[in-house]
């Protein structure tokens, strides 16, 4: 086991560099740094001056160069000015100019912990995304708390009894979430349970069911700090009704399978109750491809992040990508994307690990 994991953490390691210096290199192309330097500096900018703003900030340089000073095997880039008054100015990646000359470091990059400074948002960047992906993952904590019972027991009553009315019933049920995307399921919950003037909240409202306008909120945006109920609930719905059905589907296949299996039949020849056979022998090797499903699911779970966390106003993880794109953030979508990967990857070792205990059967070295 100590063995595999090490030749994990080997690979992981060197997938994440490749689709690191992928992202690094689509980040870096000649319209994307122009359209970066009319952002920071002027749309009206000639191409001569993007060019000297461009050179001044070291985005000029061959691109391996770039990559390993974000990296931080290469020193980071230095320019000299002369100013008004006729004094040198020396600026860097990895110092100011009023650093002093012994305080002023060659490298800076990832391996020294140092993620870039936004542009965007003017603050450092490792900061910057640490708080919004705490934020995402007390939304997807949530989610995943809602989505995998619900998901595991839709599957788990449907393939228990195959082909009955109740399969049939959650099933279509199942296809049913899956195929709706988030924005429109979002859509569809605000407008039925955070409207004041449609759905069900002026008549909840009527009757003197609630005490405020609308049932729920619209808007999440105060939930990063303070969430509850009301401000929460929508998103982690949205999410979790998207994810859901395709686990709960395998969930009723895997089960389906298990339940035809001849030790099944044994055992309720021998008199077994239904109950202990579904508890005690289906139950858990009809868990084994669910929960790979599960981990799998992790990824495309940040998709809908993206588009949920835009939708209701939170201010997370997903909603910090779409701005770093707008704005051509190289530094912080470059930690965005490490980020992205290591996440990804991280839950493609734990579905392994988890798969061995799961079933004996399969070994790992």
């Amino acid at each position: 086991m100590g063995t595999f994991i090490i030749r994990r953490l080997g690979q992981m390691l060197l997938t994440a560099l490749c689709l690191t210096f992928i992202v690094f290199f689509m980040t870096n192309l000649t319209p994307n740094l122009e359209k970066l330097a009319k952002t920071q500096g002027n749309f009206r900018m000639s191409d001569e001056a993007v060019n000297s703003w461009l050179s001044d900030r070291g985005y000029l340089a061959p691109l391996p160069y770039k990559f390993g000073q974000w990296v931080g095997v290469v020193p980071g880039w230095t320019n000299e000015k002369t100013d008004n008054d006729g004094q040198t100015v020396v600026t860097g990646r990895c110092f100011l100019a009023a650093t002093p000359v012994e305080d002023r470091a060659r490298f800076c990059g990832v391996l020294q912990g140092f993620w870039g400074y936004s542009s965007v948002f003017k603050t450092d960047v490792d900061a910057l995304v640490a708080k919004r992906l705490s934020a995402t993952g007390k939304l997807m904590g949530f989610v995943l708390l809602l989505m995998v019972p619900m998901a595991l027991i839709v599957g788990i009553l449907a393939g228990m009894r195959e082909g009955s009315n109740l399969d049939r019933t959650l099933s279509t049920f199942s296809i049913a979430s899956t195929a709706t995307p988030e924005y429109v399921s979002g859509v569809i919950f605000i407008a039925l349970l955070a409207s004041s003037k449609f759905g069900i909240s002026p008549i909840l409202a009527d009757w003197g069911w609630i005490d405020t306008k609308t049932l729920f909120l619209g808007s999440a945006k105060k939930a990063v700090d303070d969430a509850t109920f009301r401000n929460f609930f929508l998103p982690v719905l949205t999410i979790s009704l998207y994810g859901m059905g395709y686990i709960a589907r395998m969930t009723r296949a895997s089960m389906a399978e298990v339940m035809t299996a001849q030790y099944i039949r044994t055992a309720r020849l021998k008199g077994v109750s239904f109950r202990n056979v579904v508890m005690k022998h289906a139950l858990r090797n009809a868990l084994i491809a669910p929960f790979t499903v599960i981990m799998l699911q992790v990824p495309w779970l940040l998709n809908g992040v993206v588009i949920v966390e835009y939708l209701f106003a939170y201010d997370g993880f997903g909603r910090l990508l779409v701005e770093a794109a707008r704005g051509n953030d190289i530094e912080l979508l470059m930690a965005i994307s490490v980020v992205s990967v290591i996440l990804v990857l991280l839950t493609q070792l734990i579905s392994d690990i988890g798969y061995v205990f799961l079933n004996p059967r399969i070994r790992i070295s």
